[in-house]
């Protein structure tokens, strides 16, 4: 079991320093806790936002919370509109008040945003440009995004199998810089007359530093390799981020440097896999290796991530989108965001125990045959979001985890 708890594999490090109706199905589920008190409490802020985000993140919260009282843990729930559902209710895609919340807890729970209904809004309309300012506002800097192939799900991979299996690793993206956030930005007419849209690739110095500081701590405690991806060979920003990425590689002797080009690196990414452990990249290389690394793994609806910053609260959700097609089908695959409330666990809050208790739950329902839709294969049983939810409850509620799982 210890060699396929692969999915979480770094062990944590701590990055020092008008609610709206709740989203249930059914009633929150309540099982008999192995601690009669709890010793610890915790303020979560919970955002479901649209399309499958509200039923994933009901599951997942009746995972947190029997994970988090047998492990002595109480949470407090505040759930807050963002994305599509925010500009429904209030008119924009993040509220102040969602912000705030936000902020002011311990750590922040995202379901999913986006969908059709608001593609064609103007752009600060737009559910993303939530997202892009709940990070911002959050100042997480660093998202970590693990992409590994569980033996009980290989055959779901799109790979050859003697490619996929085995594979384990980690992007690390750096999330508030780069071409999304950088100025000057926006539309003009150019010495012909004809309109061009322009953004802006920049990233300063101390950027770069921190982000590569965070990579080498995670590939230090993974294997000790880590693979730096830019388009150093055609792009100024580029060229400064593998000038400081080398630069602080003095201060890891441990850790074993390399460079790629992003253009190889997508390439590699399905031609041998396995020879990556950690990857750190920029915004947007990262937000394009980490999905095409999560179907590697056979399903994107199993992927959870982490957002971290200097101090404050990080920000866990899954990779998938809002997958308006099956929203309130119960079809959703809510793995992915159980597995983002461990690492919410593990990283922001520094309770590994509850977190190895829900991912090992995770393998165990994995391990009894059960499966959505998106990682169904013959001779398994097909089961919705509800029903998975349930087998992990049922898991986390009488399986102990090994200390060896780290």
């Amino acid at each position: 079991m210890a060699a396929s708890m692969q999915l979480l594999n770094v062990t944590p490090f701590r990055f020092h320093s008008t609610s709206i109706p709740q989203h249930h199905s059914r009633p929150v589920i309540a099982r008999c806790s192995a601690t009669s008190s709890t010793a610890k409490s915790y303020n979560i802020t919970l955002l479901p936002g649209d399309g499958i985000g509200p039923e994933v993140i009901s599951v997942a919260k009746n995972v947190l919370n029997l994970a988090g009282s047998i492990e002595g843990i109480e949470f407090k729930f505040n759930e807050m509109p963002m994305g599509g559902a925010a500009l429904d209710l209030t008119g924009v895609p993040l509220p102040e008040e969602t912000l705030t919340a936000a902020k002011q807890s311990d750590a922040v729970l995202l379901g999913a945003i986006g969908g059709y209904k608001w593609d064609k809004n103007e752009k600060h309309l737009k559910p993303e440009t939530g997202l892009l300012h709940l990070r911002q506002g959050l100042k997480v800097f660093a998202n970590l995004r693990p992409a590994s192939v569980l033996p009980q799900l290989v055959d779901a991979s799109t790979l050859k199998k003697e490619v996929a299996e085995g594979v384990d690793l980690m992007v690390v993206r750096e999330l508030t810089g780069g071409i999304y956030f950088g100025k000057p930005r926006g539309f003009g007419t150019d010495e012909n007359g004809q309109k061009i849209g322009f953004n802006t690739e920049v990233y300063a110095e101390y950027e770069i530093d921190r982000i590569a500081r965070i990579a080498f701590e995670t590939a230090r405690k993974r294997s000790g390799k880590l693979c730096s991806v830019d388009k150093a060979n055609v792009l100024e920003a580029s060229m400064l981020w593998r000038e400081r990425v080398t630069a602080i590689s003095a201060e890891y002797p441990d850790v074993e440097l390399s460079h790629m080009y992003v253009d190889n690196a997508a390439m590699q990414l399905v031609r041998n896999p396995k020879q990556f452990d950690t990857i750190v990249t920029n915004n947007i290389f990262g937000d394009i290796l980490s999905d095409e690394a999560s179907m590697i793994t056979g399903s994107i609806g199993m992927l959870p991530s982490a957002s971290l910053g200097a101090s404050g609260p990080g920000l866990f959700e899954p990779i998938h989108g809002s997958a308006p097609d099956i929203a309130g089908q119960d079809k959703a695959n809510p793995l992915a965001t159980i597995l983002s409330a461990a690492m919410l666990l593990k990283y922001g809050l520094g309770e590994v125990k509850a977190a190895e208790r829900i991912e090992l739950a995770v393998l165990d329902t994995l391990n009894e045959g059960f499966r959505t839709g998106d990682i169904h294969s013959a001779g398994n049983k097909l089961v919705g979001c509800e029903e998975m939810g349930e087998q992990v409850l049922k898991s986390v509620d009488t399986k102990t985890p090994a200390a060896s799982l780290l």
